[in-house]
């Protein structure tokens, strides 16, 4: 996947725009974390959980003609869990106090969904294209080595003659 140091940079400007966020986190739609900022919450569970819930709202948008998911906002008590689309592969869980500006919150969550899923997604392509070199590369070898044909020595012959030997009986 994209580099973890890349998706960290990315995940730090976006709580720099939006300073009510308490953490932010990247994770494959395999729930692996790819990048976190997220003091005091265990990241891994939260990866988890964002997957699951990605889960039920691919389910929700296509049961109701809403289309491919964007994003996923639940609201606590205390704040928001918001959670976008990045790209073909991951997905961005923001953490919110309940005093953000909602908007910005999905304004600049989308923008940095949308930059780390080209992140991602760029690396996805260069790891498949490196694979499908590999593999190639792999046929090819395995493949019977093309057969080649070495000159043969010409040995000089006998001249013809076209005279007939006779054997008298």
């Amino acid at each position: 996947m994209a580099s973890e140091a890349e998706i960290l940079d990315e995940l730090r400007r976006l709580r720099a725009r939006v300073p009510q966020l308490t953490g932010a986190l990247a994770a494959g739609v395999d729930g692996l974390v790819l990048a976190q900022d997220t003091p005091g919450v265990e990241p891994e569970r939260v990866a988890a959980l964002t997957v699951t819930a990605l889960g039920v709202a691919e389910r929700m948008a296509d049961a109701t003609g809403q289309g491919d998911f964007r994003e996923l906002l639940v609201r606590g008590v205390y704040g928001y869990v918001a959670t976008y689309a990045a790209g073909r592969g991951a997905v961005l869980t923001v953490l919110a106090q309940d005093r953000v500006n909602l908007g910005r919150l999905l304004l600049e969550g989308r923008r940095a969904g949308a930059r780390i899923g080209e992140l991602v997604d760029a690396e996805a392509a260069a790891e498949a294209e490196t694979e499908a070199e590999e593999r190639s590369e792999a046929t090819a070898s395995e493949k019977a080595p093309p057969r080649t044909t070495t000159a043969r020595p010409r040995t000089a012959r006998a001249p013809r003659t076209n005279a007939r030997t006779t054997t008298e009986s």
